[in-house]
């Protein structure tokens, strides 16, 4: 690299506009494709901001440079120097007519394509060269949209008072009775992965924080192939005291939801063209539909439950055609769920105590978050784990701390995936997740 190269830095394709023709720059990227056309080759450059056609000219292109071209391989990393120029004919109006390639890394025949002319392959294929499949303009936008959710996320929560927290991934024993849990051995003993960071945010509040949220991974061994279950998932988890009833959780939660569509918006726009993906910020309060009416509405609609069981798919899908159809909204809450089909620590209802104030956020059809009020007094956490059949000694590390005065507090558990999965309307959740852990596969 001469000396004059030397001085200049690497500038990215998206910033490389007509603006800066004739400005000479240093890019680098993985080879999209090539095209040699007689005297004139052409390289379509790709980085994660986008692409940027390079140009060569025989006779005007040095013919060691020209003669590289010819040596590419797709997806071979290259850093290039050139010339930017304003041609309408170019993708964006702009190339830049090459001087010298540098070859970083070549790149071998590829196990599956990038891009994707009329070659269609198998998630399960894709997933197993993850890496190469995550280089695909459309894969990357997922992530990138996916950040801005998060993003919004801690927006909304840093402007309302809320601090963030870290709660433990490793846990001594279940937090929930019947839900299957990975074991593992800690030292000399057996510890669990955790299923839900839910008790360690409620001994948070029991150690006097008013506002608290955690963002982490959490775990459930369970054998479920569908097209929205992992075995591994990411969630946005919040926790409040002082809450008048489990209301108080839901209007936060519809702000939060809020925050996060509004910052997407904002900033992934082109990300969001790629899946046709069209955002309205919807009104609040969301529409809310409590047990046991719900077992009303089903019937209405054809569908018929035994009162005190649980939703199953077909009845979720009904439920979120109503909400649309009557509410014109995507977005909605499911409240007073029966309690025994519900951890130990919900609170239930005073004056209906099959019922309990736990709470689901539903975007569409697909179930985005679990939440409401917990129980804070001691004598009710107690009587509870008896009526649930779990042993009061597991869980005392939990229960004896209720003895010494907690406030009301609520709070919910957002599945960041599983909302990325129902915004682009992806039709499985695993292309929501960078590296996916289901039943069959803990690799790459």
């Amino acid at each position: 690299m001469s000396q004059n190269n030397q001085k200049l830095k690497r500038i990215i394709t998206a910033d490389i506009t007509p603006e800066k023709a004739e400005k000479k720059v240093i890019v680098a990227g993985y080879v999209h494709e090539t095209r040699i056309l007689g005297r004139i080759a052409f390289i379509v450059l790709r980085d994660f901001s986008g692409t940027v056609q390079l140009t060569a000219i025989k006779n005007q292109t040095p013919e060691e440079t020209f003669n590289r071209i010819k040596q590419l391989t797709n997806e071979t990393v290259i850093q290039a120097t050139g010339i930017i120029k304003a041609n309408p004919q170019a993708p964006r109006g702009i190339e830049i007519i090459l001087e010298s390639i540098n070859i970083l890394s070549k790149a071998e025949p590829l196990p599956i394509t990038v891009t994707e002319k009329g070659i269609k392959i198998g998630l399960d294929k894709r997933l197993d060269y993850r890496c190469i499949d995550l280089r695909k303009p459309e894969n990357k936008a997922i992530f990138i949209i996916q950040n801005a959710i998060v993003g919004g996320f801690i927006e909304w929560f840093r402007k309302n008072g809320f601090i963030r927290v870290f709660t433990p991934c490793i846990i001594g024993s279940s937090s929930e009775s019947g839900a299957e849990i990975f074991e593992i051995k800690y030292f000399d003993r057996k510890a669990y992965l955790r299923q839900d960071p839910q008790l360690h945010r409620q001994l948070t509040i029991a150690g006097g924080f008013e506002k608290i949220y955690d963002i982490g991974p959490s775990w459930r061994a369970e054998l479920s192939h569908t097209t929205k279950h992992l075995c591994e998932h990411r969630s946005c988890a919040a926790e409040i005291a002082y809450i008048k009833d489990e209301t108080d959780t839901m209007r936060i939660e519809e702000q939060l939801v809020i925050s996060a569509l509004k910052h997407v918006k904002k900033t992934c726009k082109e990300k969001l063209e790629l899946f046709n993906a069209k955002i309205k910020i919807p009104e609040t309060p969301f529409p809310e539909l409590r047990f046991p009416k719900i077992y009303d509405i089903l019937k209405s609609l054809g569908k018929e439950l035994p009162e005190g069981s649980d939703l199953d798919t077909e009845s979720e899908k009904l439920l979120a055609e109503y909400v649309k159809k009557k509410y014109h909204a995507e977005f909605f809450f499911i409240n007073r769920f029966p309690f025994a089909i519900k951890p130990f620590y919900v609170m239930r209802v005073d004056d209906q105590p099959l019922y309990a104030r736990s709470v689901d956020f539903y975007f569409g059809e697909i179930e985005l978050s679990s939440g409401g009020q917990r129980e804070h007094r001691y004598e009710k956490i107690m009587e509870q784990i008896r009526i649930k059949g779990m042993n009061p000694k597991l869980l005392e590390w939990f229960t004896k701390f209720f003895k010494w005065g907690v406030p009301p507090h609520g709070g919910f558990s957002i599945g960041i995936e599983r909302f990325t999965e129902a915004l682009l309307k992806l039709d499985n959740i695993r292309k929501a997740v960078l590296f996916p852990r289901d039943p069959e596969r803990v690799l790459p």
